[in-house]
């Protein structure tokens, strides 16, 4: 049981400061100074973001073109399309879920846990790492833009000038200064992974309990049904499935090899809450953040228990076929 818990610490964190928002949510001018706060977390967190992030890994990556751009066309136009399409069926979501909905849609892959998953199948873990690594870099651009442009669609005014402007000053401007010190830090960092942690982990607690927080006083939990809250688990199942299906199969299908096909896998089904939430508080400043992050939260635990599954299925049916491999060969 300590073992558990040691190692799922991080996931039972999370829905800590649900459940402390809840119960004691910060507001009035204490909200204020943890907003400041959080904001700053969040511009460091995107720092790191790209201090970490090697230029060589990138580079690397460029000529399996066709791997990068499988993965890179399910994340940001398959995903979307197949949200619009829940989101369209008449009385499935409230407008805020719905908006939840299609904001998990449009974000980036994850890379750590891609990364990771893609290497206990067996995959193209250089694949993977260039995939994971440049869905996160175009999110940065797409994910405000899909979300200006659907939204616009949806008869939701979009993205405002004061969010387009906070994307660029938190988000994208201490990325792009952490690339341009990247030469510089980058090795230093790698050394301290537990500082850089502290901070992305960090971060996210805070956008989550001051989002959970603003939800609370704006009375979520009075609105939001058990039918609501089993409405957006199953949509989040059918979301992950309908994906992983695409993803493995079609990828067979354009004949891209198994190790290839893992790695498209484990990084065009994910989407990754360390960028989604920092985003989702700054591009929906002002309005109920906590609705538009749940679906999210809980798309992320269900796609790492089914990747987790599913990574240890593709490495014991390879340690079942290495024998006879050996004897062919």
């Amino acid at each position: 049981m300590t073992s558990l818990i040691k190692r799922e610490w991080y996931t039972i964190a999370i829905f800590g400061m649900v459940v402390l928002a809840a119960f004691l949510p910060v507001s009035g001018e204490p909200a204020e100074v943890f907003s400041l706060g959080t904001r700053t977390a969040v511009t460091l967190l995107f720092f790191l973001h790209g201090a970490r992030l090697s230029r060589d890994v990138v580079l690397a990556g460029v000529t399996h073109w066709r791997l990068h751009l499988f993965v890179l066309a399910t994340t940001f136009v398959v995903f979307p399309v197949l949200g619009l399409i829940v989101i369209a069926l008449p009385g499935l979501t409230t407008p805020a879920i719905g908006t939840g909905i299609l904001f998990l849609c449009v974000l980036p892959s994850t890379v750590q846990s891609s990364i990771a998953f893609t290497s206990i199948a067996g995959g193209n873990v250089p694949a993977a790492i260039c995939s994971a690594s440049a869905s996160n870099i175009l999110g940065m651009f797409l994910t405000p833009l899909l979300v200006g442009l659907l939204f616009h669609a949806q008869a939701n005014s979009g993205v405002s000038l004061d969010a387009v402007e906070s994307i660029l000053l938190q988000l994208l401007a201490p990325f792009i200064l952490g690339q341009i010190v990247q030469p510089l830090v980058g090795r230093w960092l790698g050394r301290h992974k537990a500082l850089t942690q502290i901070v992305d982990r960090g971060s996210i607690l805070m956008v989550v309990y001051g989002a959970f927080s603003e939800a609370t006083i704006s009375g979520l939990w009075q609105s939001l049904s058990v039918g609501d809250l089993t409405a957006i688990i199953a949509i989040d199942i059918v979301l992950l499935v309908t994906v992983m299906c695409f993803t493995y199969f079609v990828s067979g299908w354009l004949r891209f090899n198994l190790e290839d096909r893992i790695a498209i896998l484990f990084c065009g089904s994910k989407k990754s809450l360390a960028s989604g939430a920092p985003m989702a508080s700054v591009i929906f400043a002002g309005q109920n953040i906590g609705s538009i992050v749940l679906p999210l939260m809980l798309f992320h635990q269900i796609q790492l228990m089914a990747c987790a599954v599913l990574a240890r299925r593709f490495a014991s049916s390879a340690r079942e076929l290495e024998p006879e491999l050996v004897k062919a060969g």
